[in-house]
């Protein structure tokens, strides 16, 4: 990822839907005005969902999405669609893109009324126009009438209709909500400490993504960000010359780092951070606590939304795993899920621990958060439970007393 890059978590998620051969993947081209996706007469061309990062004027920064068919056929055919209806629990905005010679039948209706419930803000183009009679626009009415979405009769081949399809999405395309990572927590000159362990996990050569973006949160803030690795916190801190506002740390370094901050100090974690910015912070904290009811036998899913090649002492699959099996003194089993593997059904798990979710955007992981609750299945991400295990949660929840009231209050 370059510097100017917006990373994917941050971009709006655009999903184009429809049965095989309805020109989805035209449609991204003709979008996009590039070559991008693999366009065949060839029914199932995309098998899998295929993500492409964009900029698309009006709208930036974008993530575009394209689907297989929804009207795949056989076991395998089953199996894309289940992977292209996973896509709904990201999707900003969906594209259900029509062939105007083939009608509006089952497969358009069932997903259209889905997005519906889900409250996914939908388009239907109409596609291939250039290929039909000249009673598209009384189809397009028609179906816009019964369905009370925008409908856009286009031809992705010609690129008729494209640029209204644009525009519509830059006026479609939900308000954005004032996300803060730490700049509500600071202000203008406040020196903020950030803790960066270097290990064998880390990184070669770059800083993890929350790190990068704190960083970027505290500068936007006119504040100083100063970092460090856990061995020079304490060195720092007797020599700013100033007291931090903030102290920040890699939750792998918590113990350390808490022992050696002053209690007049605030310190959090990244993943704390991310929990408030892409999820739901209060539910997280909730689930943390579950932890003391676990049984001998209880399977626990650890999730992470990216792939990421795993280390001999990854913090998912290995040192988190040990510090839960040593805090509860329980035999445990452990299950790992990463990318858009999380399962819909959690019922089999006394627990999900999911990670930072930094490369998720917000939708997604709040999908996550509420197919957890309403299966009633405890969740909670790495560094509140962490902190929870190591006994500073309550210490690193101070920056959010709202939240630690309510907490209190339970």
């Amino acid at each position: 990822m370059g510097l100017n890059d917006t990373p994917r978590g941050e971009r709006l998620h655009i999903a184009l839907f429809g049965r095989r051969n309805a020109g989805k993947s035209s449609v991204i081209n003709a979008l996009t005005n590039q070559n991008i996706a693999i366009v065949s007469e060839q029914k199932g061309t995309t098998t899998d969902p295929v993500y492409k990062a964009m900029e698309i004027l009006p709208l930036g920064p974008v993530v575009l999405i394209d689907t297989p068919g929804i009207d795949d056929e056989g076991d395998l055919g089953k199996l894309r669609i289940s992977k292209a209806k996973e896509v709904l629990g990201k999707t900003d905005v969906a594209l259900l893109v029509v062939d105007g010679r083939m009608g509006f039948s089952e497969f358009e209706d069932s997903l259209l009324k889905e997005l519906q419930e889900r409250k996914i803000p939908a388009m239907i183009l109409l596609n291939k126009i250039d290929l039909m009679e000249e009673n598209h626009q009384k189809f397009a009415d028609a179906l816009k009438q019964k369905y009370q979405v925008p409908v856009f009769s286009v031809s992705a081949i010609g690129k008729r209709g494209i640029e209204e399809v644009k525009n519509q999405l830059g006026a479609f395309a939900p308000e954005e909500e004032e996300k803060r990572i730490v700049s509500d927590l600071i202000a203008p000159s406040d020196f903020v400490v950030l803790v960066v362990p270097i290990d064998s996990a880390a990184p070669k050569g770059r800083l993890i993504l929350p790190q990068q973006q704190t960083i970027r949160d505290v500068l936007e803030s006119d504040a100083t960000a100063i970092v460090v690795k856990e061995t020079e916190l304490r060195n720092t801190l007797d020599h700013i010359g100033k007291k931090p506002k903030m102290v920040i740390t890699d939750s792998q370094a918590f113990s350390k780092v808490s022992k050696d901050t002053p209690d007049d100090i605030l310190l959090t974690s990244f993943s704390i951070l991310f929990a408030r910015y892409k999820g739901e912070l209060y539910d997280l904290v909730k689930g943390a606590k579950k932890i003391d009811e676990l049984q001998d036998g209880d399977k626990i899913l650890m999730a992470e939304g990216c792939t990421h090649h795993r280390q001999c002492d990854d913090i998912g699959t290995v040192k988190l795993p040990k510090w839960i099996l040593e805090y509860t003194g329980k035999r445990l089993e452990f299950e790992t899920s990463s990318g858009m593997g999380f399962p819909e059904d959690l019922s089999k798990y006394a627990m999900v621990v999911h990670c930072g979710a930094c490369t998720l955007n917000q939708k997604e992981m709040k999908n996550r958060i509420r197919r957890a609750k309403e299966q009633e299945v405890p969740i909670v991400n790495y560094g509140i439970m962490i902190a929870y295990i190591k006994g500073i949660l309550k210490r690193s929840l101070e920056p959010f007393p709202a939240i630690l009231a309510l907490l209190e209050k339970k």
